[in-house]
């Protein structure tokens, strides 16, 4: 059952970095009720994930880079610890995440396995994530890594038992990373121990 929704209003707040709106539209609830709803909408595209991970190893690569939401939200130094991620642009999620991997790792990786794709904010952005995930090897390291012009990307290979250890003490509090773990867990792609 689709919901029925009437828009009242779509007006453009910014289009700086992507483009936010303001929306007041009716919902009709199941009992025939109406519901005015006013809401901001923040478009940024969509976007793709990866975990890089390593059975033999029993590890993974992370990234950590400043993002300013998590400062502005009380993240003292602003750092997030977080799997290799990016948005398509006008890539498909699959191109898209192999140049991320390069760009930001380091990693060239060759087959990725689509995993599924999620809205992660789903009360006030658009973006949809497509999460991914590939072995890697040393032998794929094409680069340092680091990104590409305004981005400042640390490379960090985690033996995968201090990476869980590290979601429990708060040093990794990203969704899509810990999202990504669950799953190699699950998939018994790592081990704990």
């Amino acid at each position: 059952m689709s919901a029925k929704i009437e828009v009242i209003k779509n007006k453009i707040l910014s289009e700086n970095w992507f483009v936010l709106r303001n929306f007041t539209y009716d919902l009709t609830t199941k009992d025939g009720t109406t519901l005015r709803h006013r809401r901001e909408v923040y478009d940024r595209g969509n976007g793709a994930t990866i975990l890089l991970y390593n059975r033999e190893k029993n590890s993974i690569i992370l990234t950590r880079q400043f993002r300013i939401a998590t400062w502005v939200n009380g993240n003292e130094n602003g750092m997030l610890i977080e799997a290799c991620a990016g948005l398509l642009d006008d890539d498909s999620p699959e191109e898209c995440i192999r140049k991320e991997a390069i760009e930001e790792t380091g990693y060239a990786v060759g087959d990725v396995e689509k995993l599924y794709e999620m809205y992660m904010s789903p009360g006030g952005v658009t973006e949809l994530i497509h999460f991914f995930a590939a072995e890697y090897n040393d032998t794929l390291r094409a680069n340092a890594g680091g990104g590409v012009e305004d981005e400042d990307i640390d490379v960090m290979e985690i033996p995968f038992p201090q990476a869980w250890a590290m979601i429990k003490t708060g040093q990794i509090k990203d969704g899509k990373t810990v999202m990504l773990m669950q799953h190699a867990l699950i998939e018994g792609w790592l081990s704990l121990t």
